[in-house]
């Protein structure tokens, strides 16, 4: 029984790769139909995200198992790449090493920003796809579980996934929650361009912020932005009306002085009736004059002020680590051990049934030989018999436990086999 994953991360491939290799929803459909044509007896599992393309693969069979290299050029293929282009950012691993890998993906401790939600429900729907298209097994069954199994006693038995470390999560989750118990009435405005403020929004927009708007200083593309965020744009001569407007402001726009300095915010403020207002300023240098800060409901934060929370976090963070580790190998353990269990059981049992049918068989035969016994006597012999055959049978079983805890039993189990004829 193998398993395989071969893929790509923000940690070995840029975006610019990750963005030729990766695969729509439709996509991954038509990739998994593919594979079950290509390799019917091999079950497969795509996991696509903006940060992360990977393969998983498991067989019954090692000699039908597709190699590294295989895997690399069906990916490649499918998106019209050559796959030495690819290969240069693909990792590849095996076996456990490949289980424990997809643990560390689900319980978000190889994400991006570790502790992230988001990666957990990918992974499962990713499982939930395969199996849909019925490219899933046995071996594939138990390693999502087992992964799910992982990343939910990661959130509940360490503080990872509770603790922020990224600036537009903090933004939203340590700050503006703080202000705000709901953010479905609230009116959130993006000013700028920038990547934070992007991830911001779709914070918020997870959140339940349905009113967004977004001003830069081009137009244009203001309107592209709010577009892809299915957010409205408008002009930026507009900012002074908007601020009032809004509940809400990240800010991340270029300019080298403040674009709202306390002179010009007065007036805005005065529009406002008291209403509070929370802002991001996540520019640099600032965008908003920090002594707006000292208007009446206004909370002004600026990119030092995540920061510092930031570096709180993550050093929290790293205390948990450990703990989070632990659970990563002790759950690895326990699939190795279900594995193998499901790998050497049948062989065992079948071994075992057929040294009993012997038993029984020889028994019978002198038995009838011996002609009429006493009770005691008969199960004298029978307890003779079963001792005889279960020492025999001890010295096999017990290598063939040996060899399935080092994690490599087929080739006695293939001995075994062809010795006691057995069929499997």
């Amino acid at each position: 029984m193998k398993l395989h994953l071969v893929g790509c991360s923000h940690r070995s491939a840029s975006l610019d790769m990750r963005e030729r290799l990766v695969f729509t929803p439709d996509q991954t459909t038509a990739a998994l139909a593919a594979f079950r044509a290509t390799y019917p007896a091999v079950e497969a599992v795509l996991l696509s995200t903006c940060n992360r393309i990977e393969l998983y693969i498991a067989t019954q069979d090692a000699a039908g198992c597709p190699t590294h290299a295989e895997l690399i050029r069906f990916l490649a293929a499918f998106h019209g790449l050559d796959d030495r282009d690819v290969s240069g950012h693909m990792y590849q691993l095996a076996d456990i090493d490949a289980v424990r890998h997809l643990f560390l993906v689900a319980a978000s401790l190889d994400s991006m920003v570790v502790g992230e939600p988001q990666i957990l429900s990918q992974v499962k729907q990713a499982f939930a796809v395969a199996l849909e298209q019925q490219v899933t097994g046995p071996v594939t069954h138990l390693a999502f579980e087992a992964a799910n199994r992982v990343a939910k006693r990661v959130a509940t038995e360490t503080e990872i996934s509770r603790r922020r470390v990224s600036i537009p999560s903090i933004a939203v989750g340590d700050f503006a929650k703080q202000l705000f118990e709901t953010f479905h009435d609230k009116r959130a405005l993006l000013l700028g361009a920038g990547e934070m403020g992007e991830e911001t929004l779709r914070y918020l927009r997870d959140e339940g912020a349905q009113q967004i708007v977004v001003l830069t200083r081009q137009n244009e593309r203001a309107e592209v932005l709010a577009q892809r965020l299915s957010a409205a744009a408008d002009a930026w001569e507009h900012l002074d009306a908007r601020l009032a407007w809004a509940d809400l402001v990240i800010s991340v726009t270029s300019s080298r002085e403040p674009i709202v300095t306390a002179a010009r915010f007065q007036s805005i403020h005065r529009q406002r009736s008291e209403r509070v207002l929370f802002v991001l300023d996540l520019a640099v240098p600032r965008d908003f004059d920090p002594a707006i800060a000292q208007f009446g409901n206004v909370y002004l934060y600026s990119l030092d002020d995540l920061q510092l929370a930031c570096e709180r976090n993550r050093r929290a963070r790293e205390q948990e680590w450990p703990k989070a580790q632990r659970i990563v190998e002790e759950e690895a353990s326990r699939f190795a051990a279900d594995i193998q269990h499901r790998v050497t059981g049948r062989t065992i049992q079948r071994l075992k049934h057929h040294a009993d049918a012997l038993q029984r068989e020889e028994l019978r035969r002198l038995f009838n030989k011996l002609g009429p016994l006493d009770a005691r006597t008969r199960e004298e012999i029978e307890r003779s018999f079963e001792r005889l055959v279960n020492k025999f049978l001890h010295p096999p079983l017990e290598s063939l436990r040996d060899e399935a805890s080092r994690g490599s039993p087929q080739r006695l189990l293939d001995a075994l086999r062809h010795l006691f004829q057995i069929d499997d």
